[in-house]
């Protein structure tokens, strides 16, 4: 039947849903294990590949070729799927790998590669039998090894879950670090992830200041409110992403003209050679932090420090 009619017969035995018992799939499938038309299963390997490595795999092998734009559909659509199964782990080789890293890859578990080795053999039934009836646990154990390495932050009685990352990193110090030296008393009113962008948001508040829910999505990585002097920091946590810049800071103007706070904006780098890469795009009129050294501050003004302009 040819190696995809095997892979669709694999993933009808490991009891994939019906939307992943498609050519979609079994091309992944086939591309994990580097099985190639003429390969026999018991060569099925633990390779780590990219979803474009995928991509590339497919094209060469089985002259199939998927849009550059259908990674997506693969990572949503085929390998998430896979990871809740138990037949694939993201990261093998490096569990602290931001989720939205370009260098993210995928690879075969364990105790699936064993059961796919099995194929076309009188094990492979036994095989397939022992995995199903493990599946919850092995599910749970991939799970429970990607949590380990997720980051911990307690907001006033919330304790907040962030993907692992140095961006997710330093938003923990900016709550952790940043906020009780240089904005004493303020609360926590919005916090995004790179996994959730949305992970922790007090919309009543955040829309009685005058911001739009509307337009959640342009809000900066970490917002305070102190209530005592009335002053929101907008907080920009710069690794991979740009700072507040020129451009950054009258979108940010333009979106909060309702709110009647005082702003101050705030770029927060992790260490000063992330900042030396950014000083040239850092607006006037705003904060600079830096997390190995907490106990200071660079303020891009002439004439005061911190506070609303």
């Amino acid at each position: 039947m040819g190696k995809l009619g095997e892979a669709l017969a694999i993933l009808k035995k490991f009891e994939l849903p019906v939307k992943q018992q498609n050519n979609r799939s079994a091309y992944t499938l086939l591309a994990l294990a580097n099985i190639q038309e003429n390969s026999d299963w018991k060569d099925s390997e633990d390779n780590l590949v990219r979803i474009h490595d995928i991509l590339l795999f497919i094209s060469e092998n089985y002259g199939y070729t998927y849009a550059e734009n259908s990674r997506e559909t693969i990572r949503r659509q085929t390998i998430h799927q896979f990871e809740h199964a138990g037949i694939v782990e993201r990261n093998k080789d490096d569990p602290k790998r931001p989720t939205n890293s370009g260098k993210t890859v995928y690879s075969l578990t364990s105790e699936f590669l064993e059961v796919l080795k099995t194929y076309g053999t009188d094990d492979f039934e036994k095989s397939v039998e022992w995995f199903l009836d493990n599946q919850t646990s092995l599910s749970e154990k991939y799970q429970g090894i990607r949590e380990i390495h997720k980051i911990s932050v307690k907001v006033d009685d919330t304790e907040l879950e962030f993907s692992s990352g140095e961006h997710n990193e330093l938003q923990k110090d900016i709550i952790e670090e940043f906020a009780p030296r240089f904005a004493g008393g303020s609360k926590v009113l919005y916090v995004g992830d790179t996994a959730h962008k949305n992970l922790y948001k007090l919309d009543d508040e955040l829309e009685k200041l005058g911001i739009p829910m509307t337009k959640h999505d342009k809000l900066p990585d970490v917002v305070l409110y102190d209530e005592k002097n009335n002053w929101i920091y907008l907080i920009e946590a710069v690794t991979s992403h740009g700072p507040v810049s020129d451009k950054r800071y009258y979108e940010l103007e333009e979106m909060l003209e309702e709110c009647k706070c005082g702003k101050i904006y705030v770029s927060c780098f992790k260490d000063k050679a992330t900042f030396k890469k950014y000083v040239a795009d850092i607006a006037w009129d705003t904060e600079v932090w830096i997390s190995d050294i907490p106990n200071h501050m660079i303020h891009y003004n002439g004439d005061r420090f911190i506070g609303p302009r």
